[in-house]
């Protein structure tokens, strides 16, 4: 397996210089990097970080970490993304069963 690095992400840039990339890896996790006047530390030139699962939400509750990294550099992007290479792959969630199960909790309460 070859691990991805910052230079494999690609970035798509806005009208209000927001840049944004999404990566996926091999065991089923995606990153999000962004950069600009509204992400955490861009307007110093460094990236923000979120870990997303499969339906591209964002996960709070890796062994990483249970929020968005901030003020990173190319190379602590890198670094981060090595270690959600290694991270088990996310589980599966059934949101229509979660949402239904939610539904029916409040209905009978």
């Amino acid at each position: 397996m070859t691990l991805k690095t910052f230079d494999d992400l690609e970035f798509i840039e806005n009208e209000d210089s927001f840049k944004r990339a999404r990566i996926q890896f091999d065991n089923g996790w995606y990153a999000s990097v962004v950069t600009g006047p509204y992400s955490y530390g861009g307007l110093l030139g460094k990236y923000e970080l979120a870990i997303l699962d499969e339906d591209g939400d964002i996960c709070f509750d890796t062994e990483l970490g249970d929020d968005v990294f901030g003020h990173l550099s190319e190379e602590d992007v890198t670094k981060l993304f090595a270690k959600i290479q290694l991270l088990k792959p996310p589980k599966r969630i059934d949101r229509d069963n979660k949402i239904k199960n939610i539904l029916d909790d409040t209905i009978s309460d």
